[in-house]
C-alpha cells in the first residue's frame, strides 16, 4: 500500500528528504506522496521513514492504493532497476 499525507500536514519539510524513492514532493498546499513511487520503504528500510519522522503523525496508508508486501517489493525492484 502506498502512503498518504493528510490535511494535518504542517509543511515541516522533514518527510521529503527521508523518502528513498523520491515519492514525496511539495503539493499545492501540503506535501504529497506519489503512489507509483511509494513502497512504504520496502527494499530500503524496515519501517516507512516518513512516518517515523513526521511530528504530527499525518501519514497513513492510502486506502485507494492497496498492495501486498510482494507487490511493494516488485515495485521497489522496478523503481531501482
Amino acid at each position: 500500500m502506498a502512503l498518504l499525507i493528510s490535511d494535518d500536514c504542517i509543511n515541516c519539510d522533514v518527510c521529503e528528504p527521508e523518502c528513498p524513492n523520491n515519492a514525496i514532493s511539495q503539493g499545492d498546499e501540503i506535501y504529497v506522496i506519489n503512489p507509483d513511487l511509494c513502497t512504504q520503504c520496502v527494499g530500503h528500510h524496515d519501517e516507512p521513514q516518513c512516518q517515523m519522522v513526521c511530528p504530527v503523525d499525518c501519514i497513513d496508508v492510502d486506502p485507494n492504493h492497496t498492495e501486498s508486501p510482494d507487490e511493494l517489493q516488485a515495485k521497489f525492484e522496478r523503481i531501482t532497476k
